[in-house]
């Protein structure tokens, strides 16, 4: 169980190293890459390891961060 939430955990974070490694980032790609990882985690940890889940949490973290570093207007 242990070995395939580091697996999760691994997973996010490489899509997000792979996500930001494209030239300059946006203060909005930022956003959504930490959003990414912090809710894949944490639908990871909620579901003990699910798959789902932490697709699941990546996806609404993704949402969320998106929406937390659209600039203010």
């Amino acid at each position: 169980m242990l070995s395939r939430r580091l697996i999760s955990i691994a997973g996010a974070f490489s899509l997000a190293l792979t996500i930001t490694a494209c030239g300059t980032t946006t203060r909005q790609q930022v956003g959504i890459g930490t959003g990414a990882v912090l809710g894949g985690v944490a639908g990871s940890a909620v579901t003990n390891g699910s798959t789902l889940g932490t697709v699941g949490g990546a996806a609404v973290g993704g949402v969320i961060g998106n929406e937390v570093a659209k600039k203010k207007k």
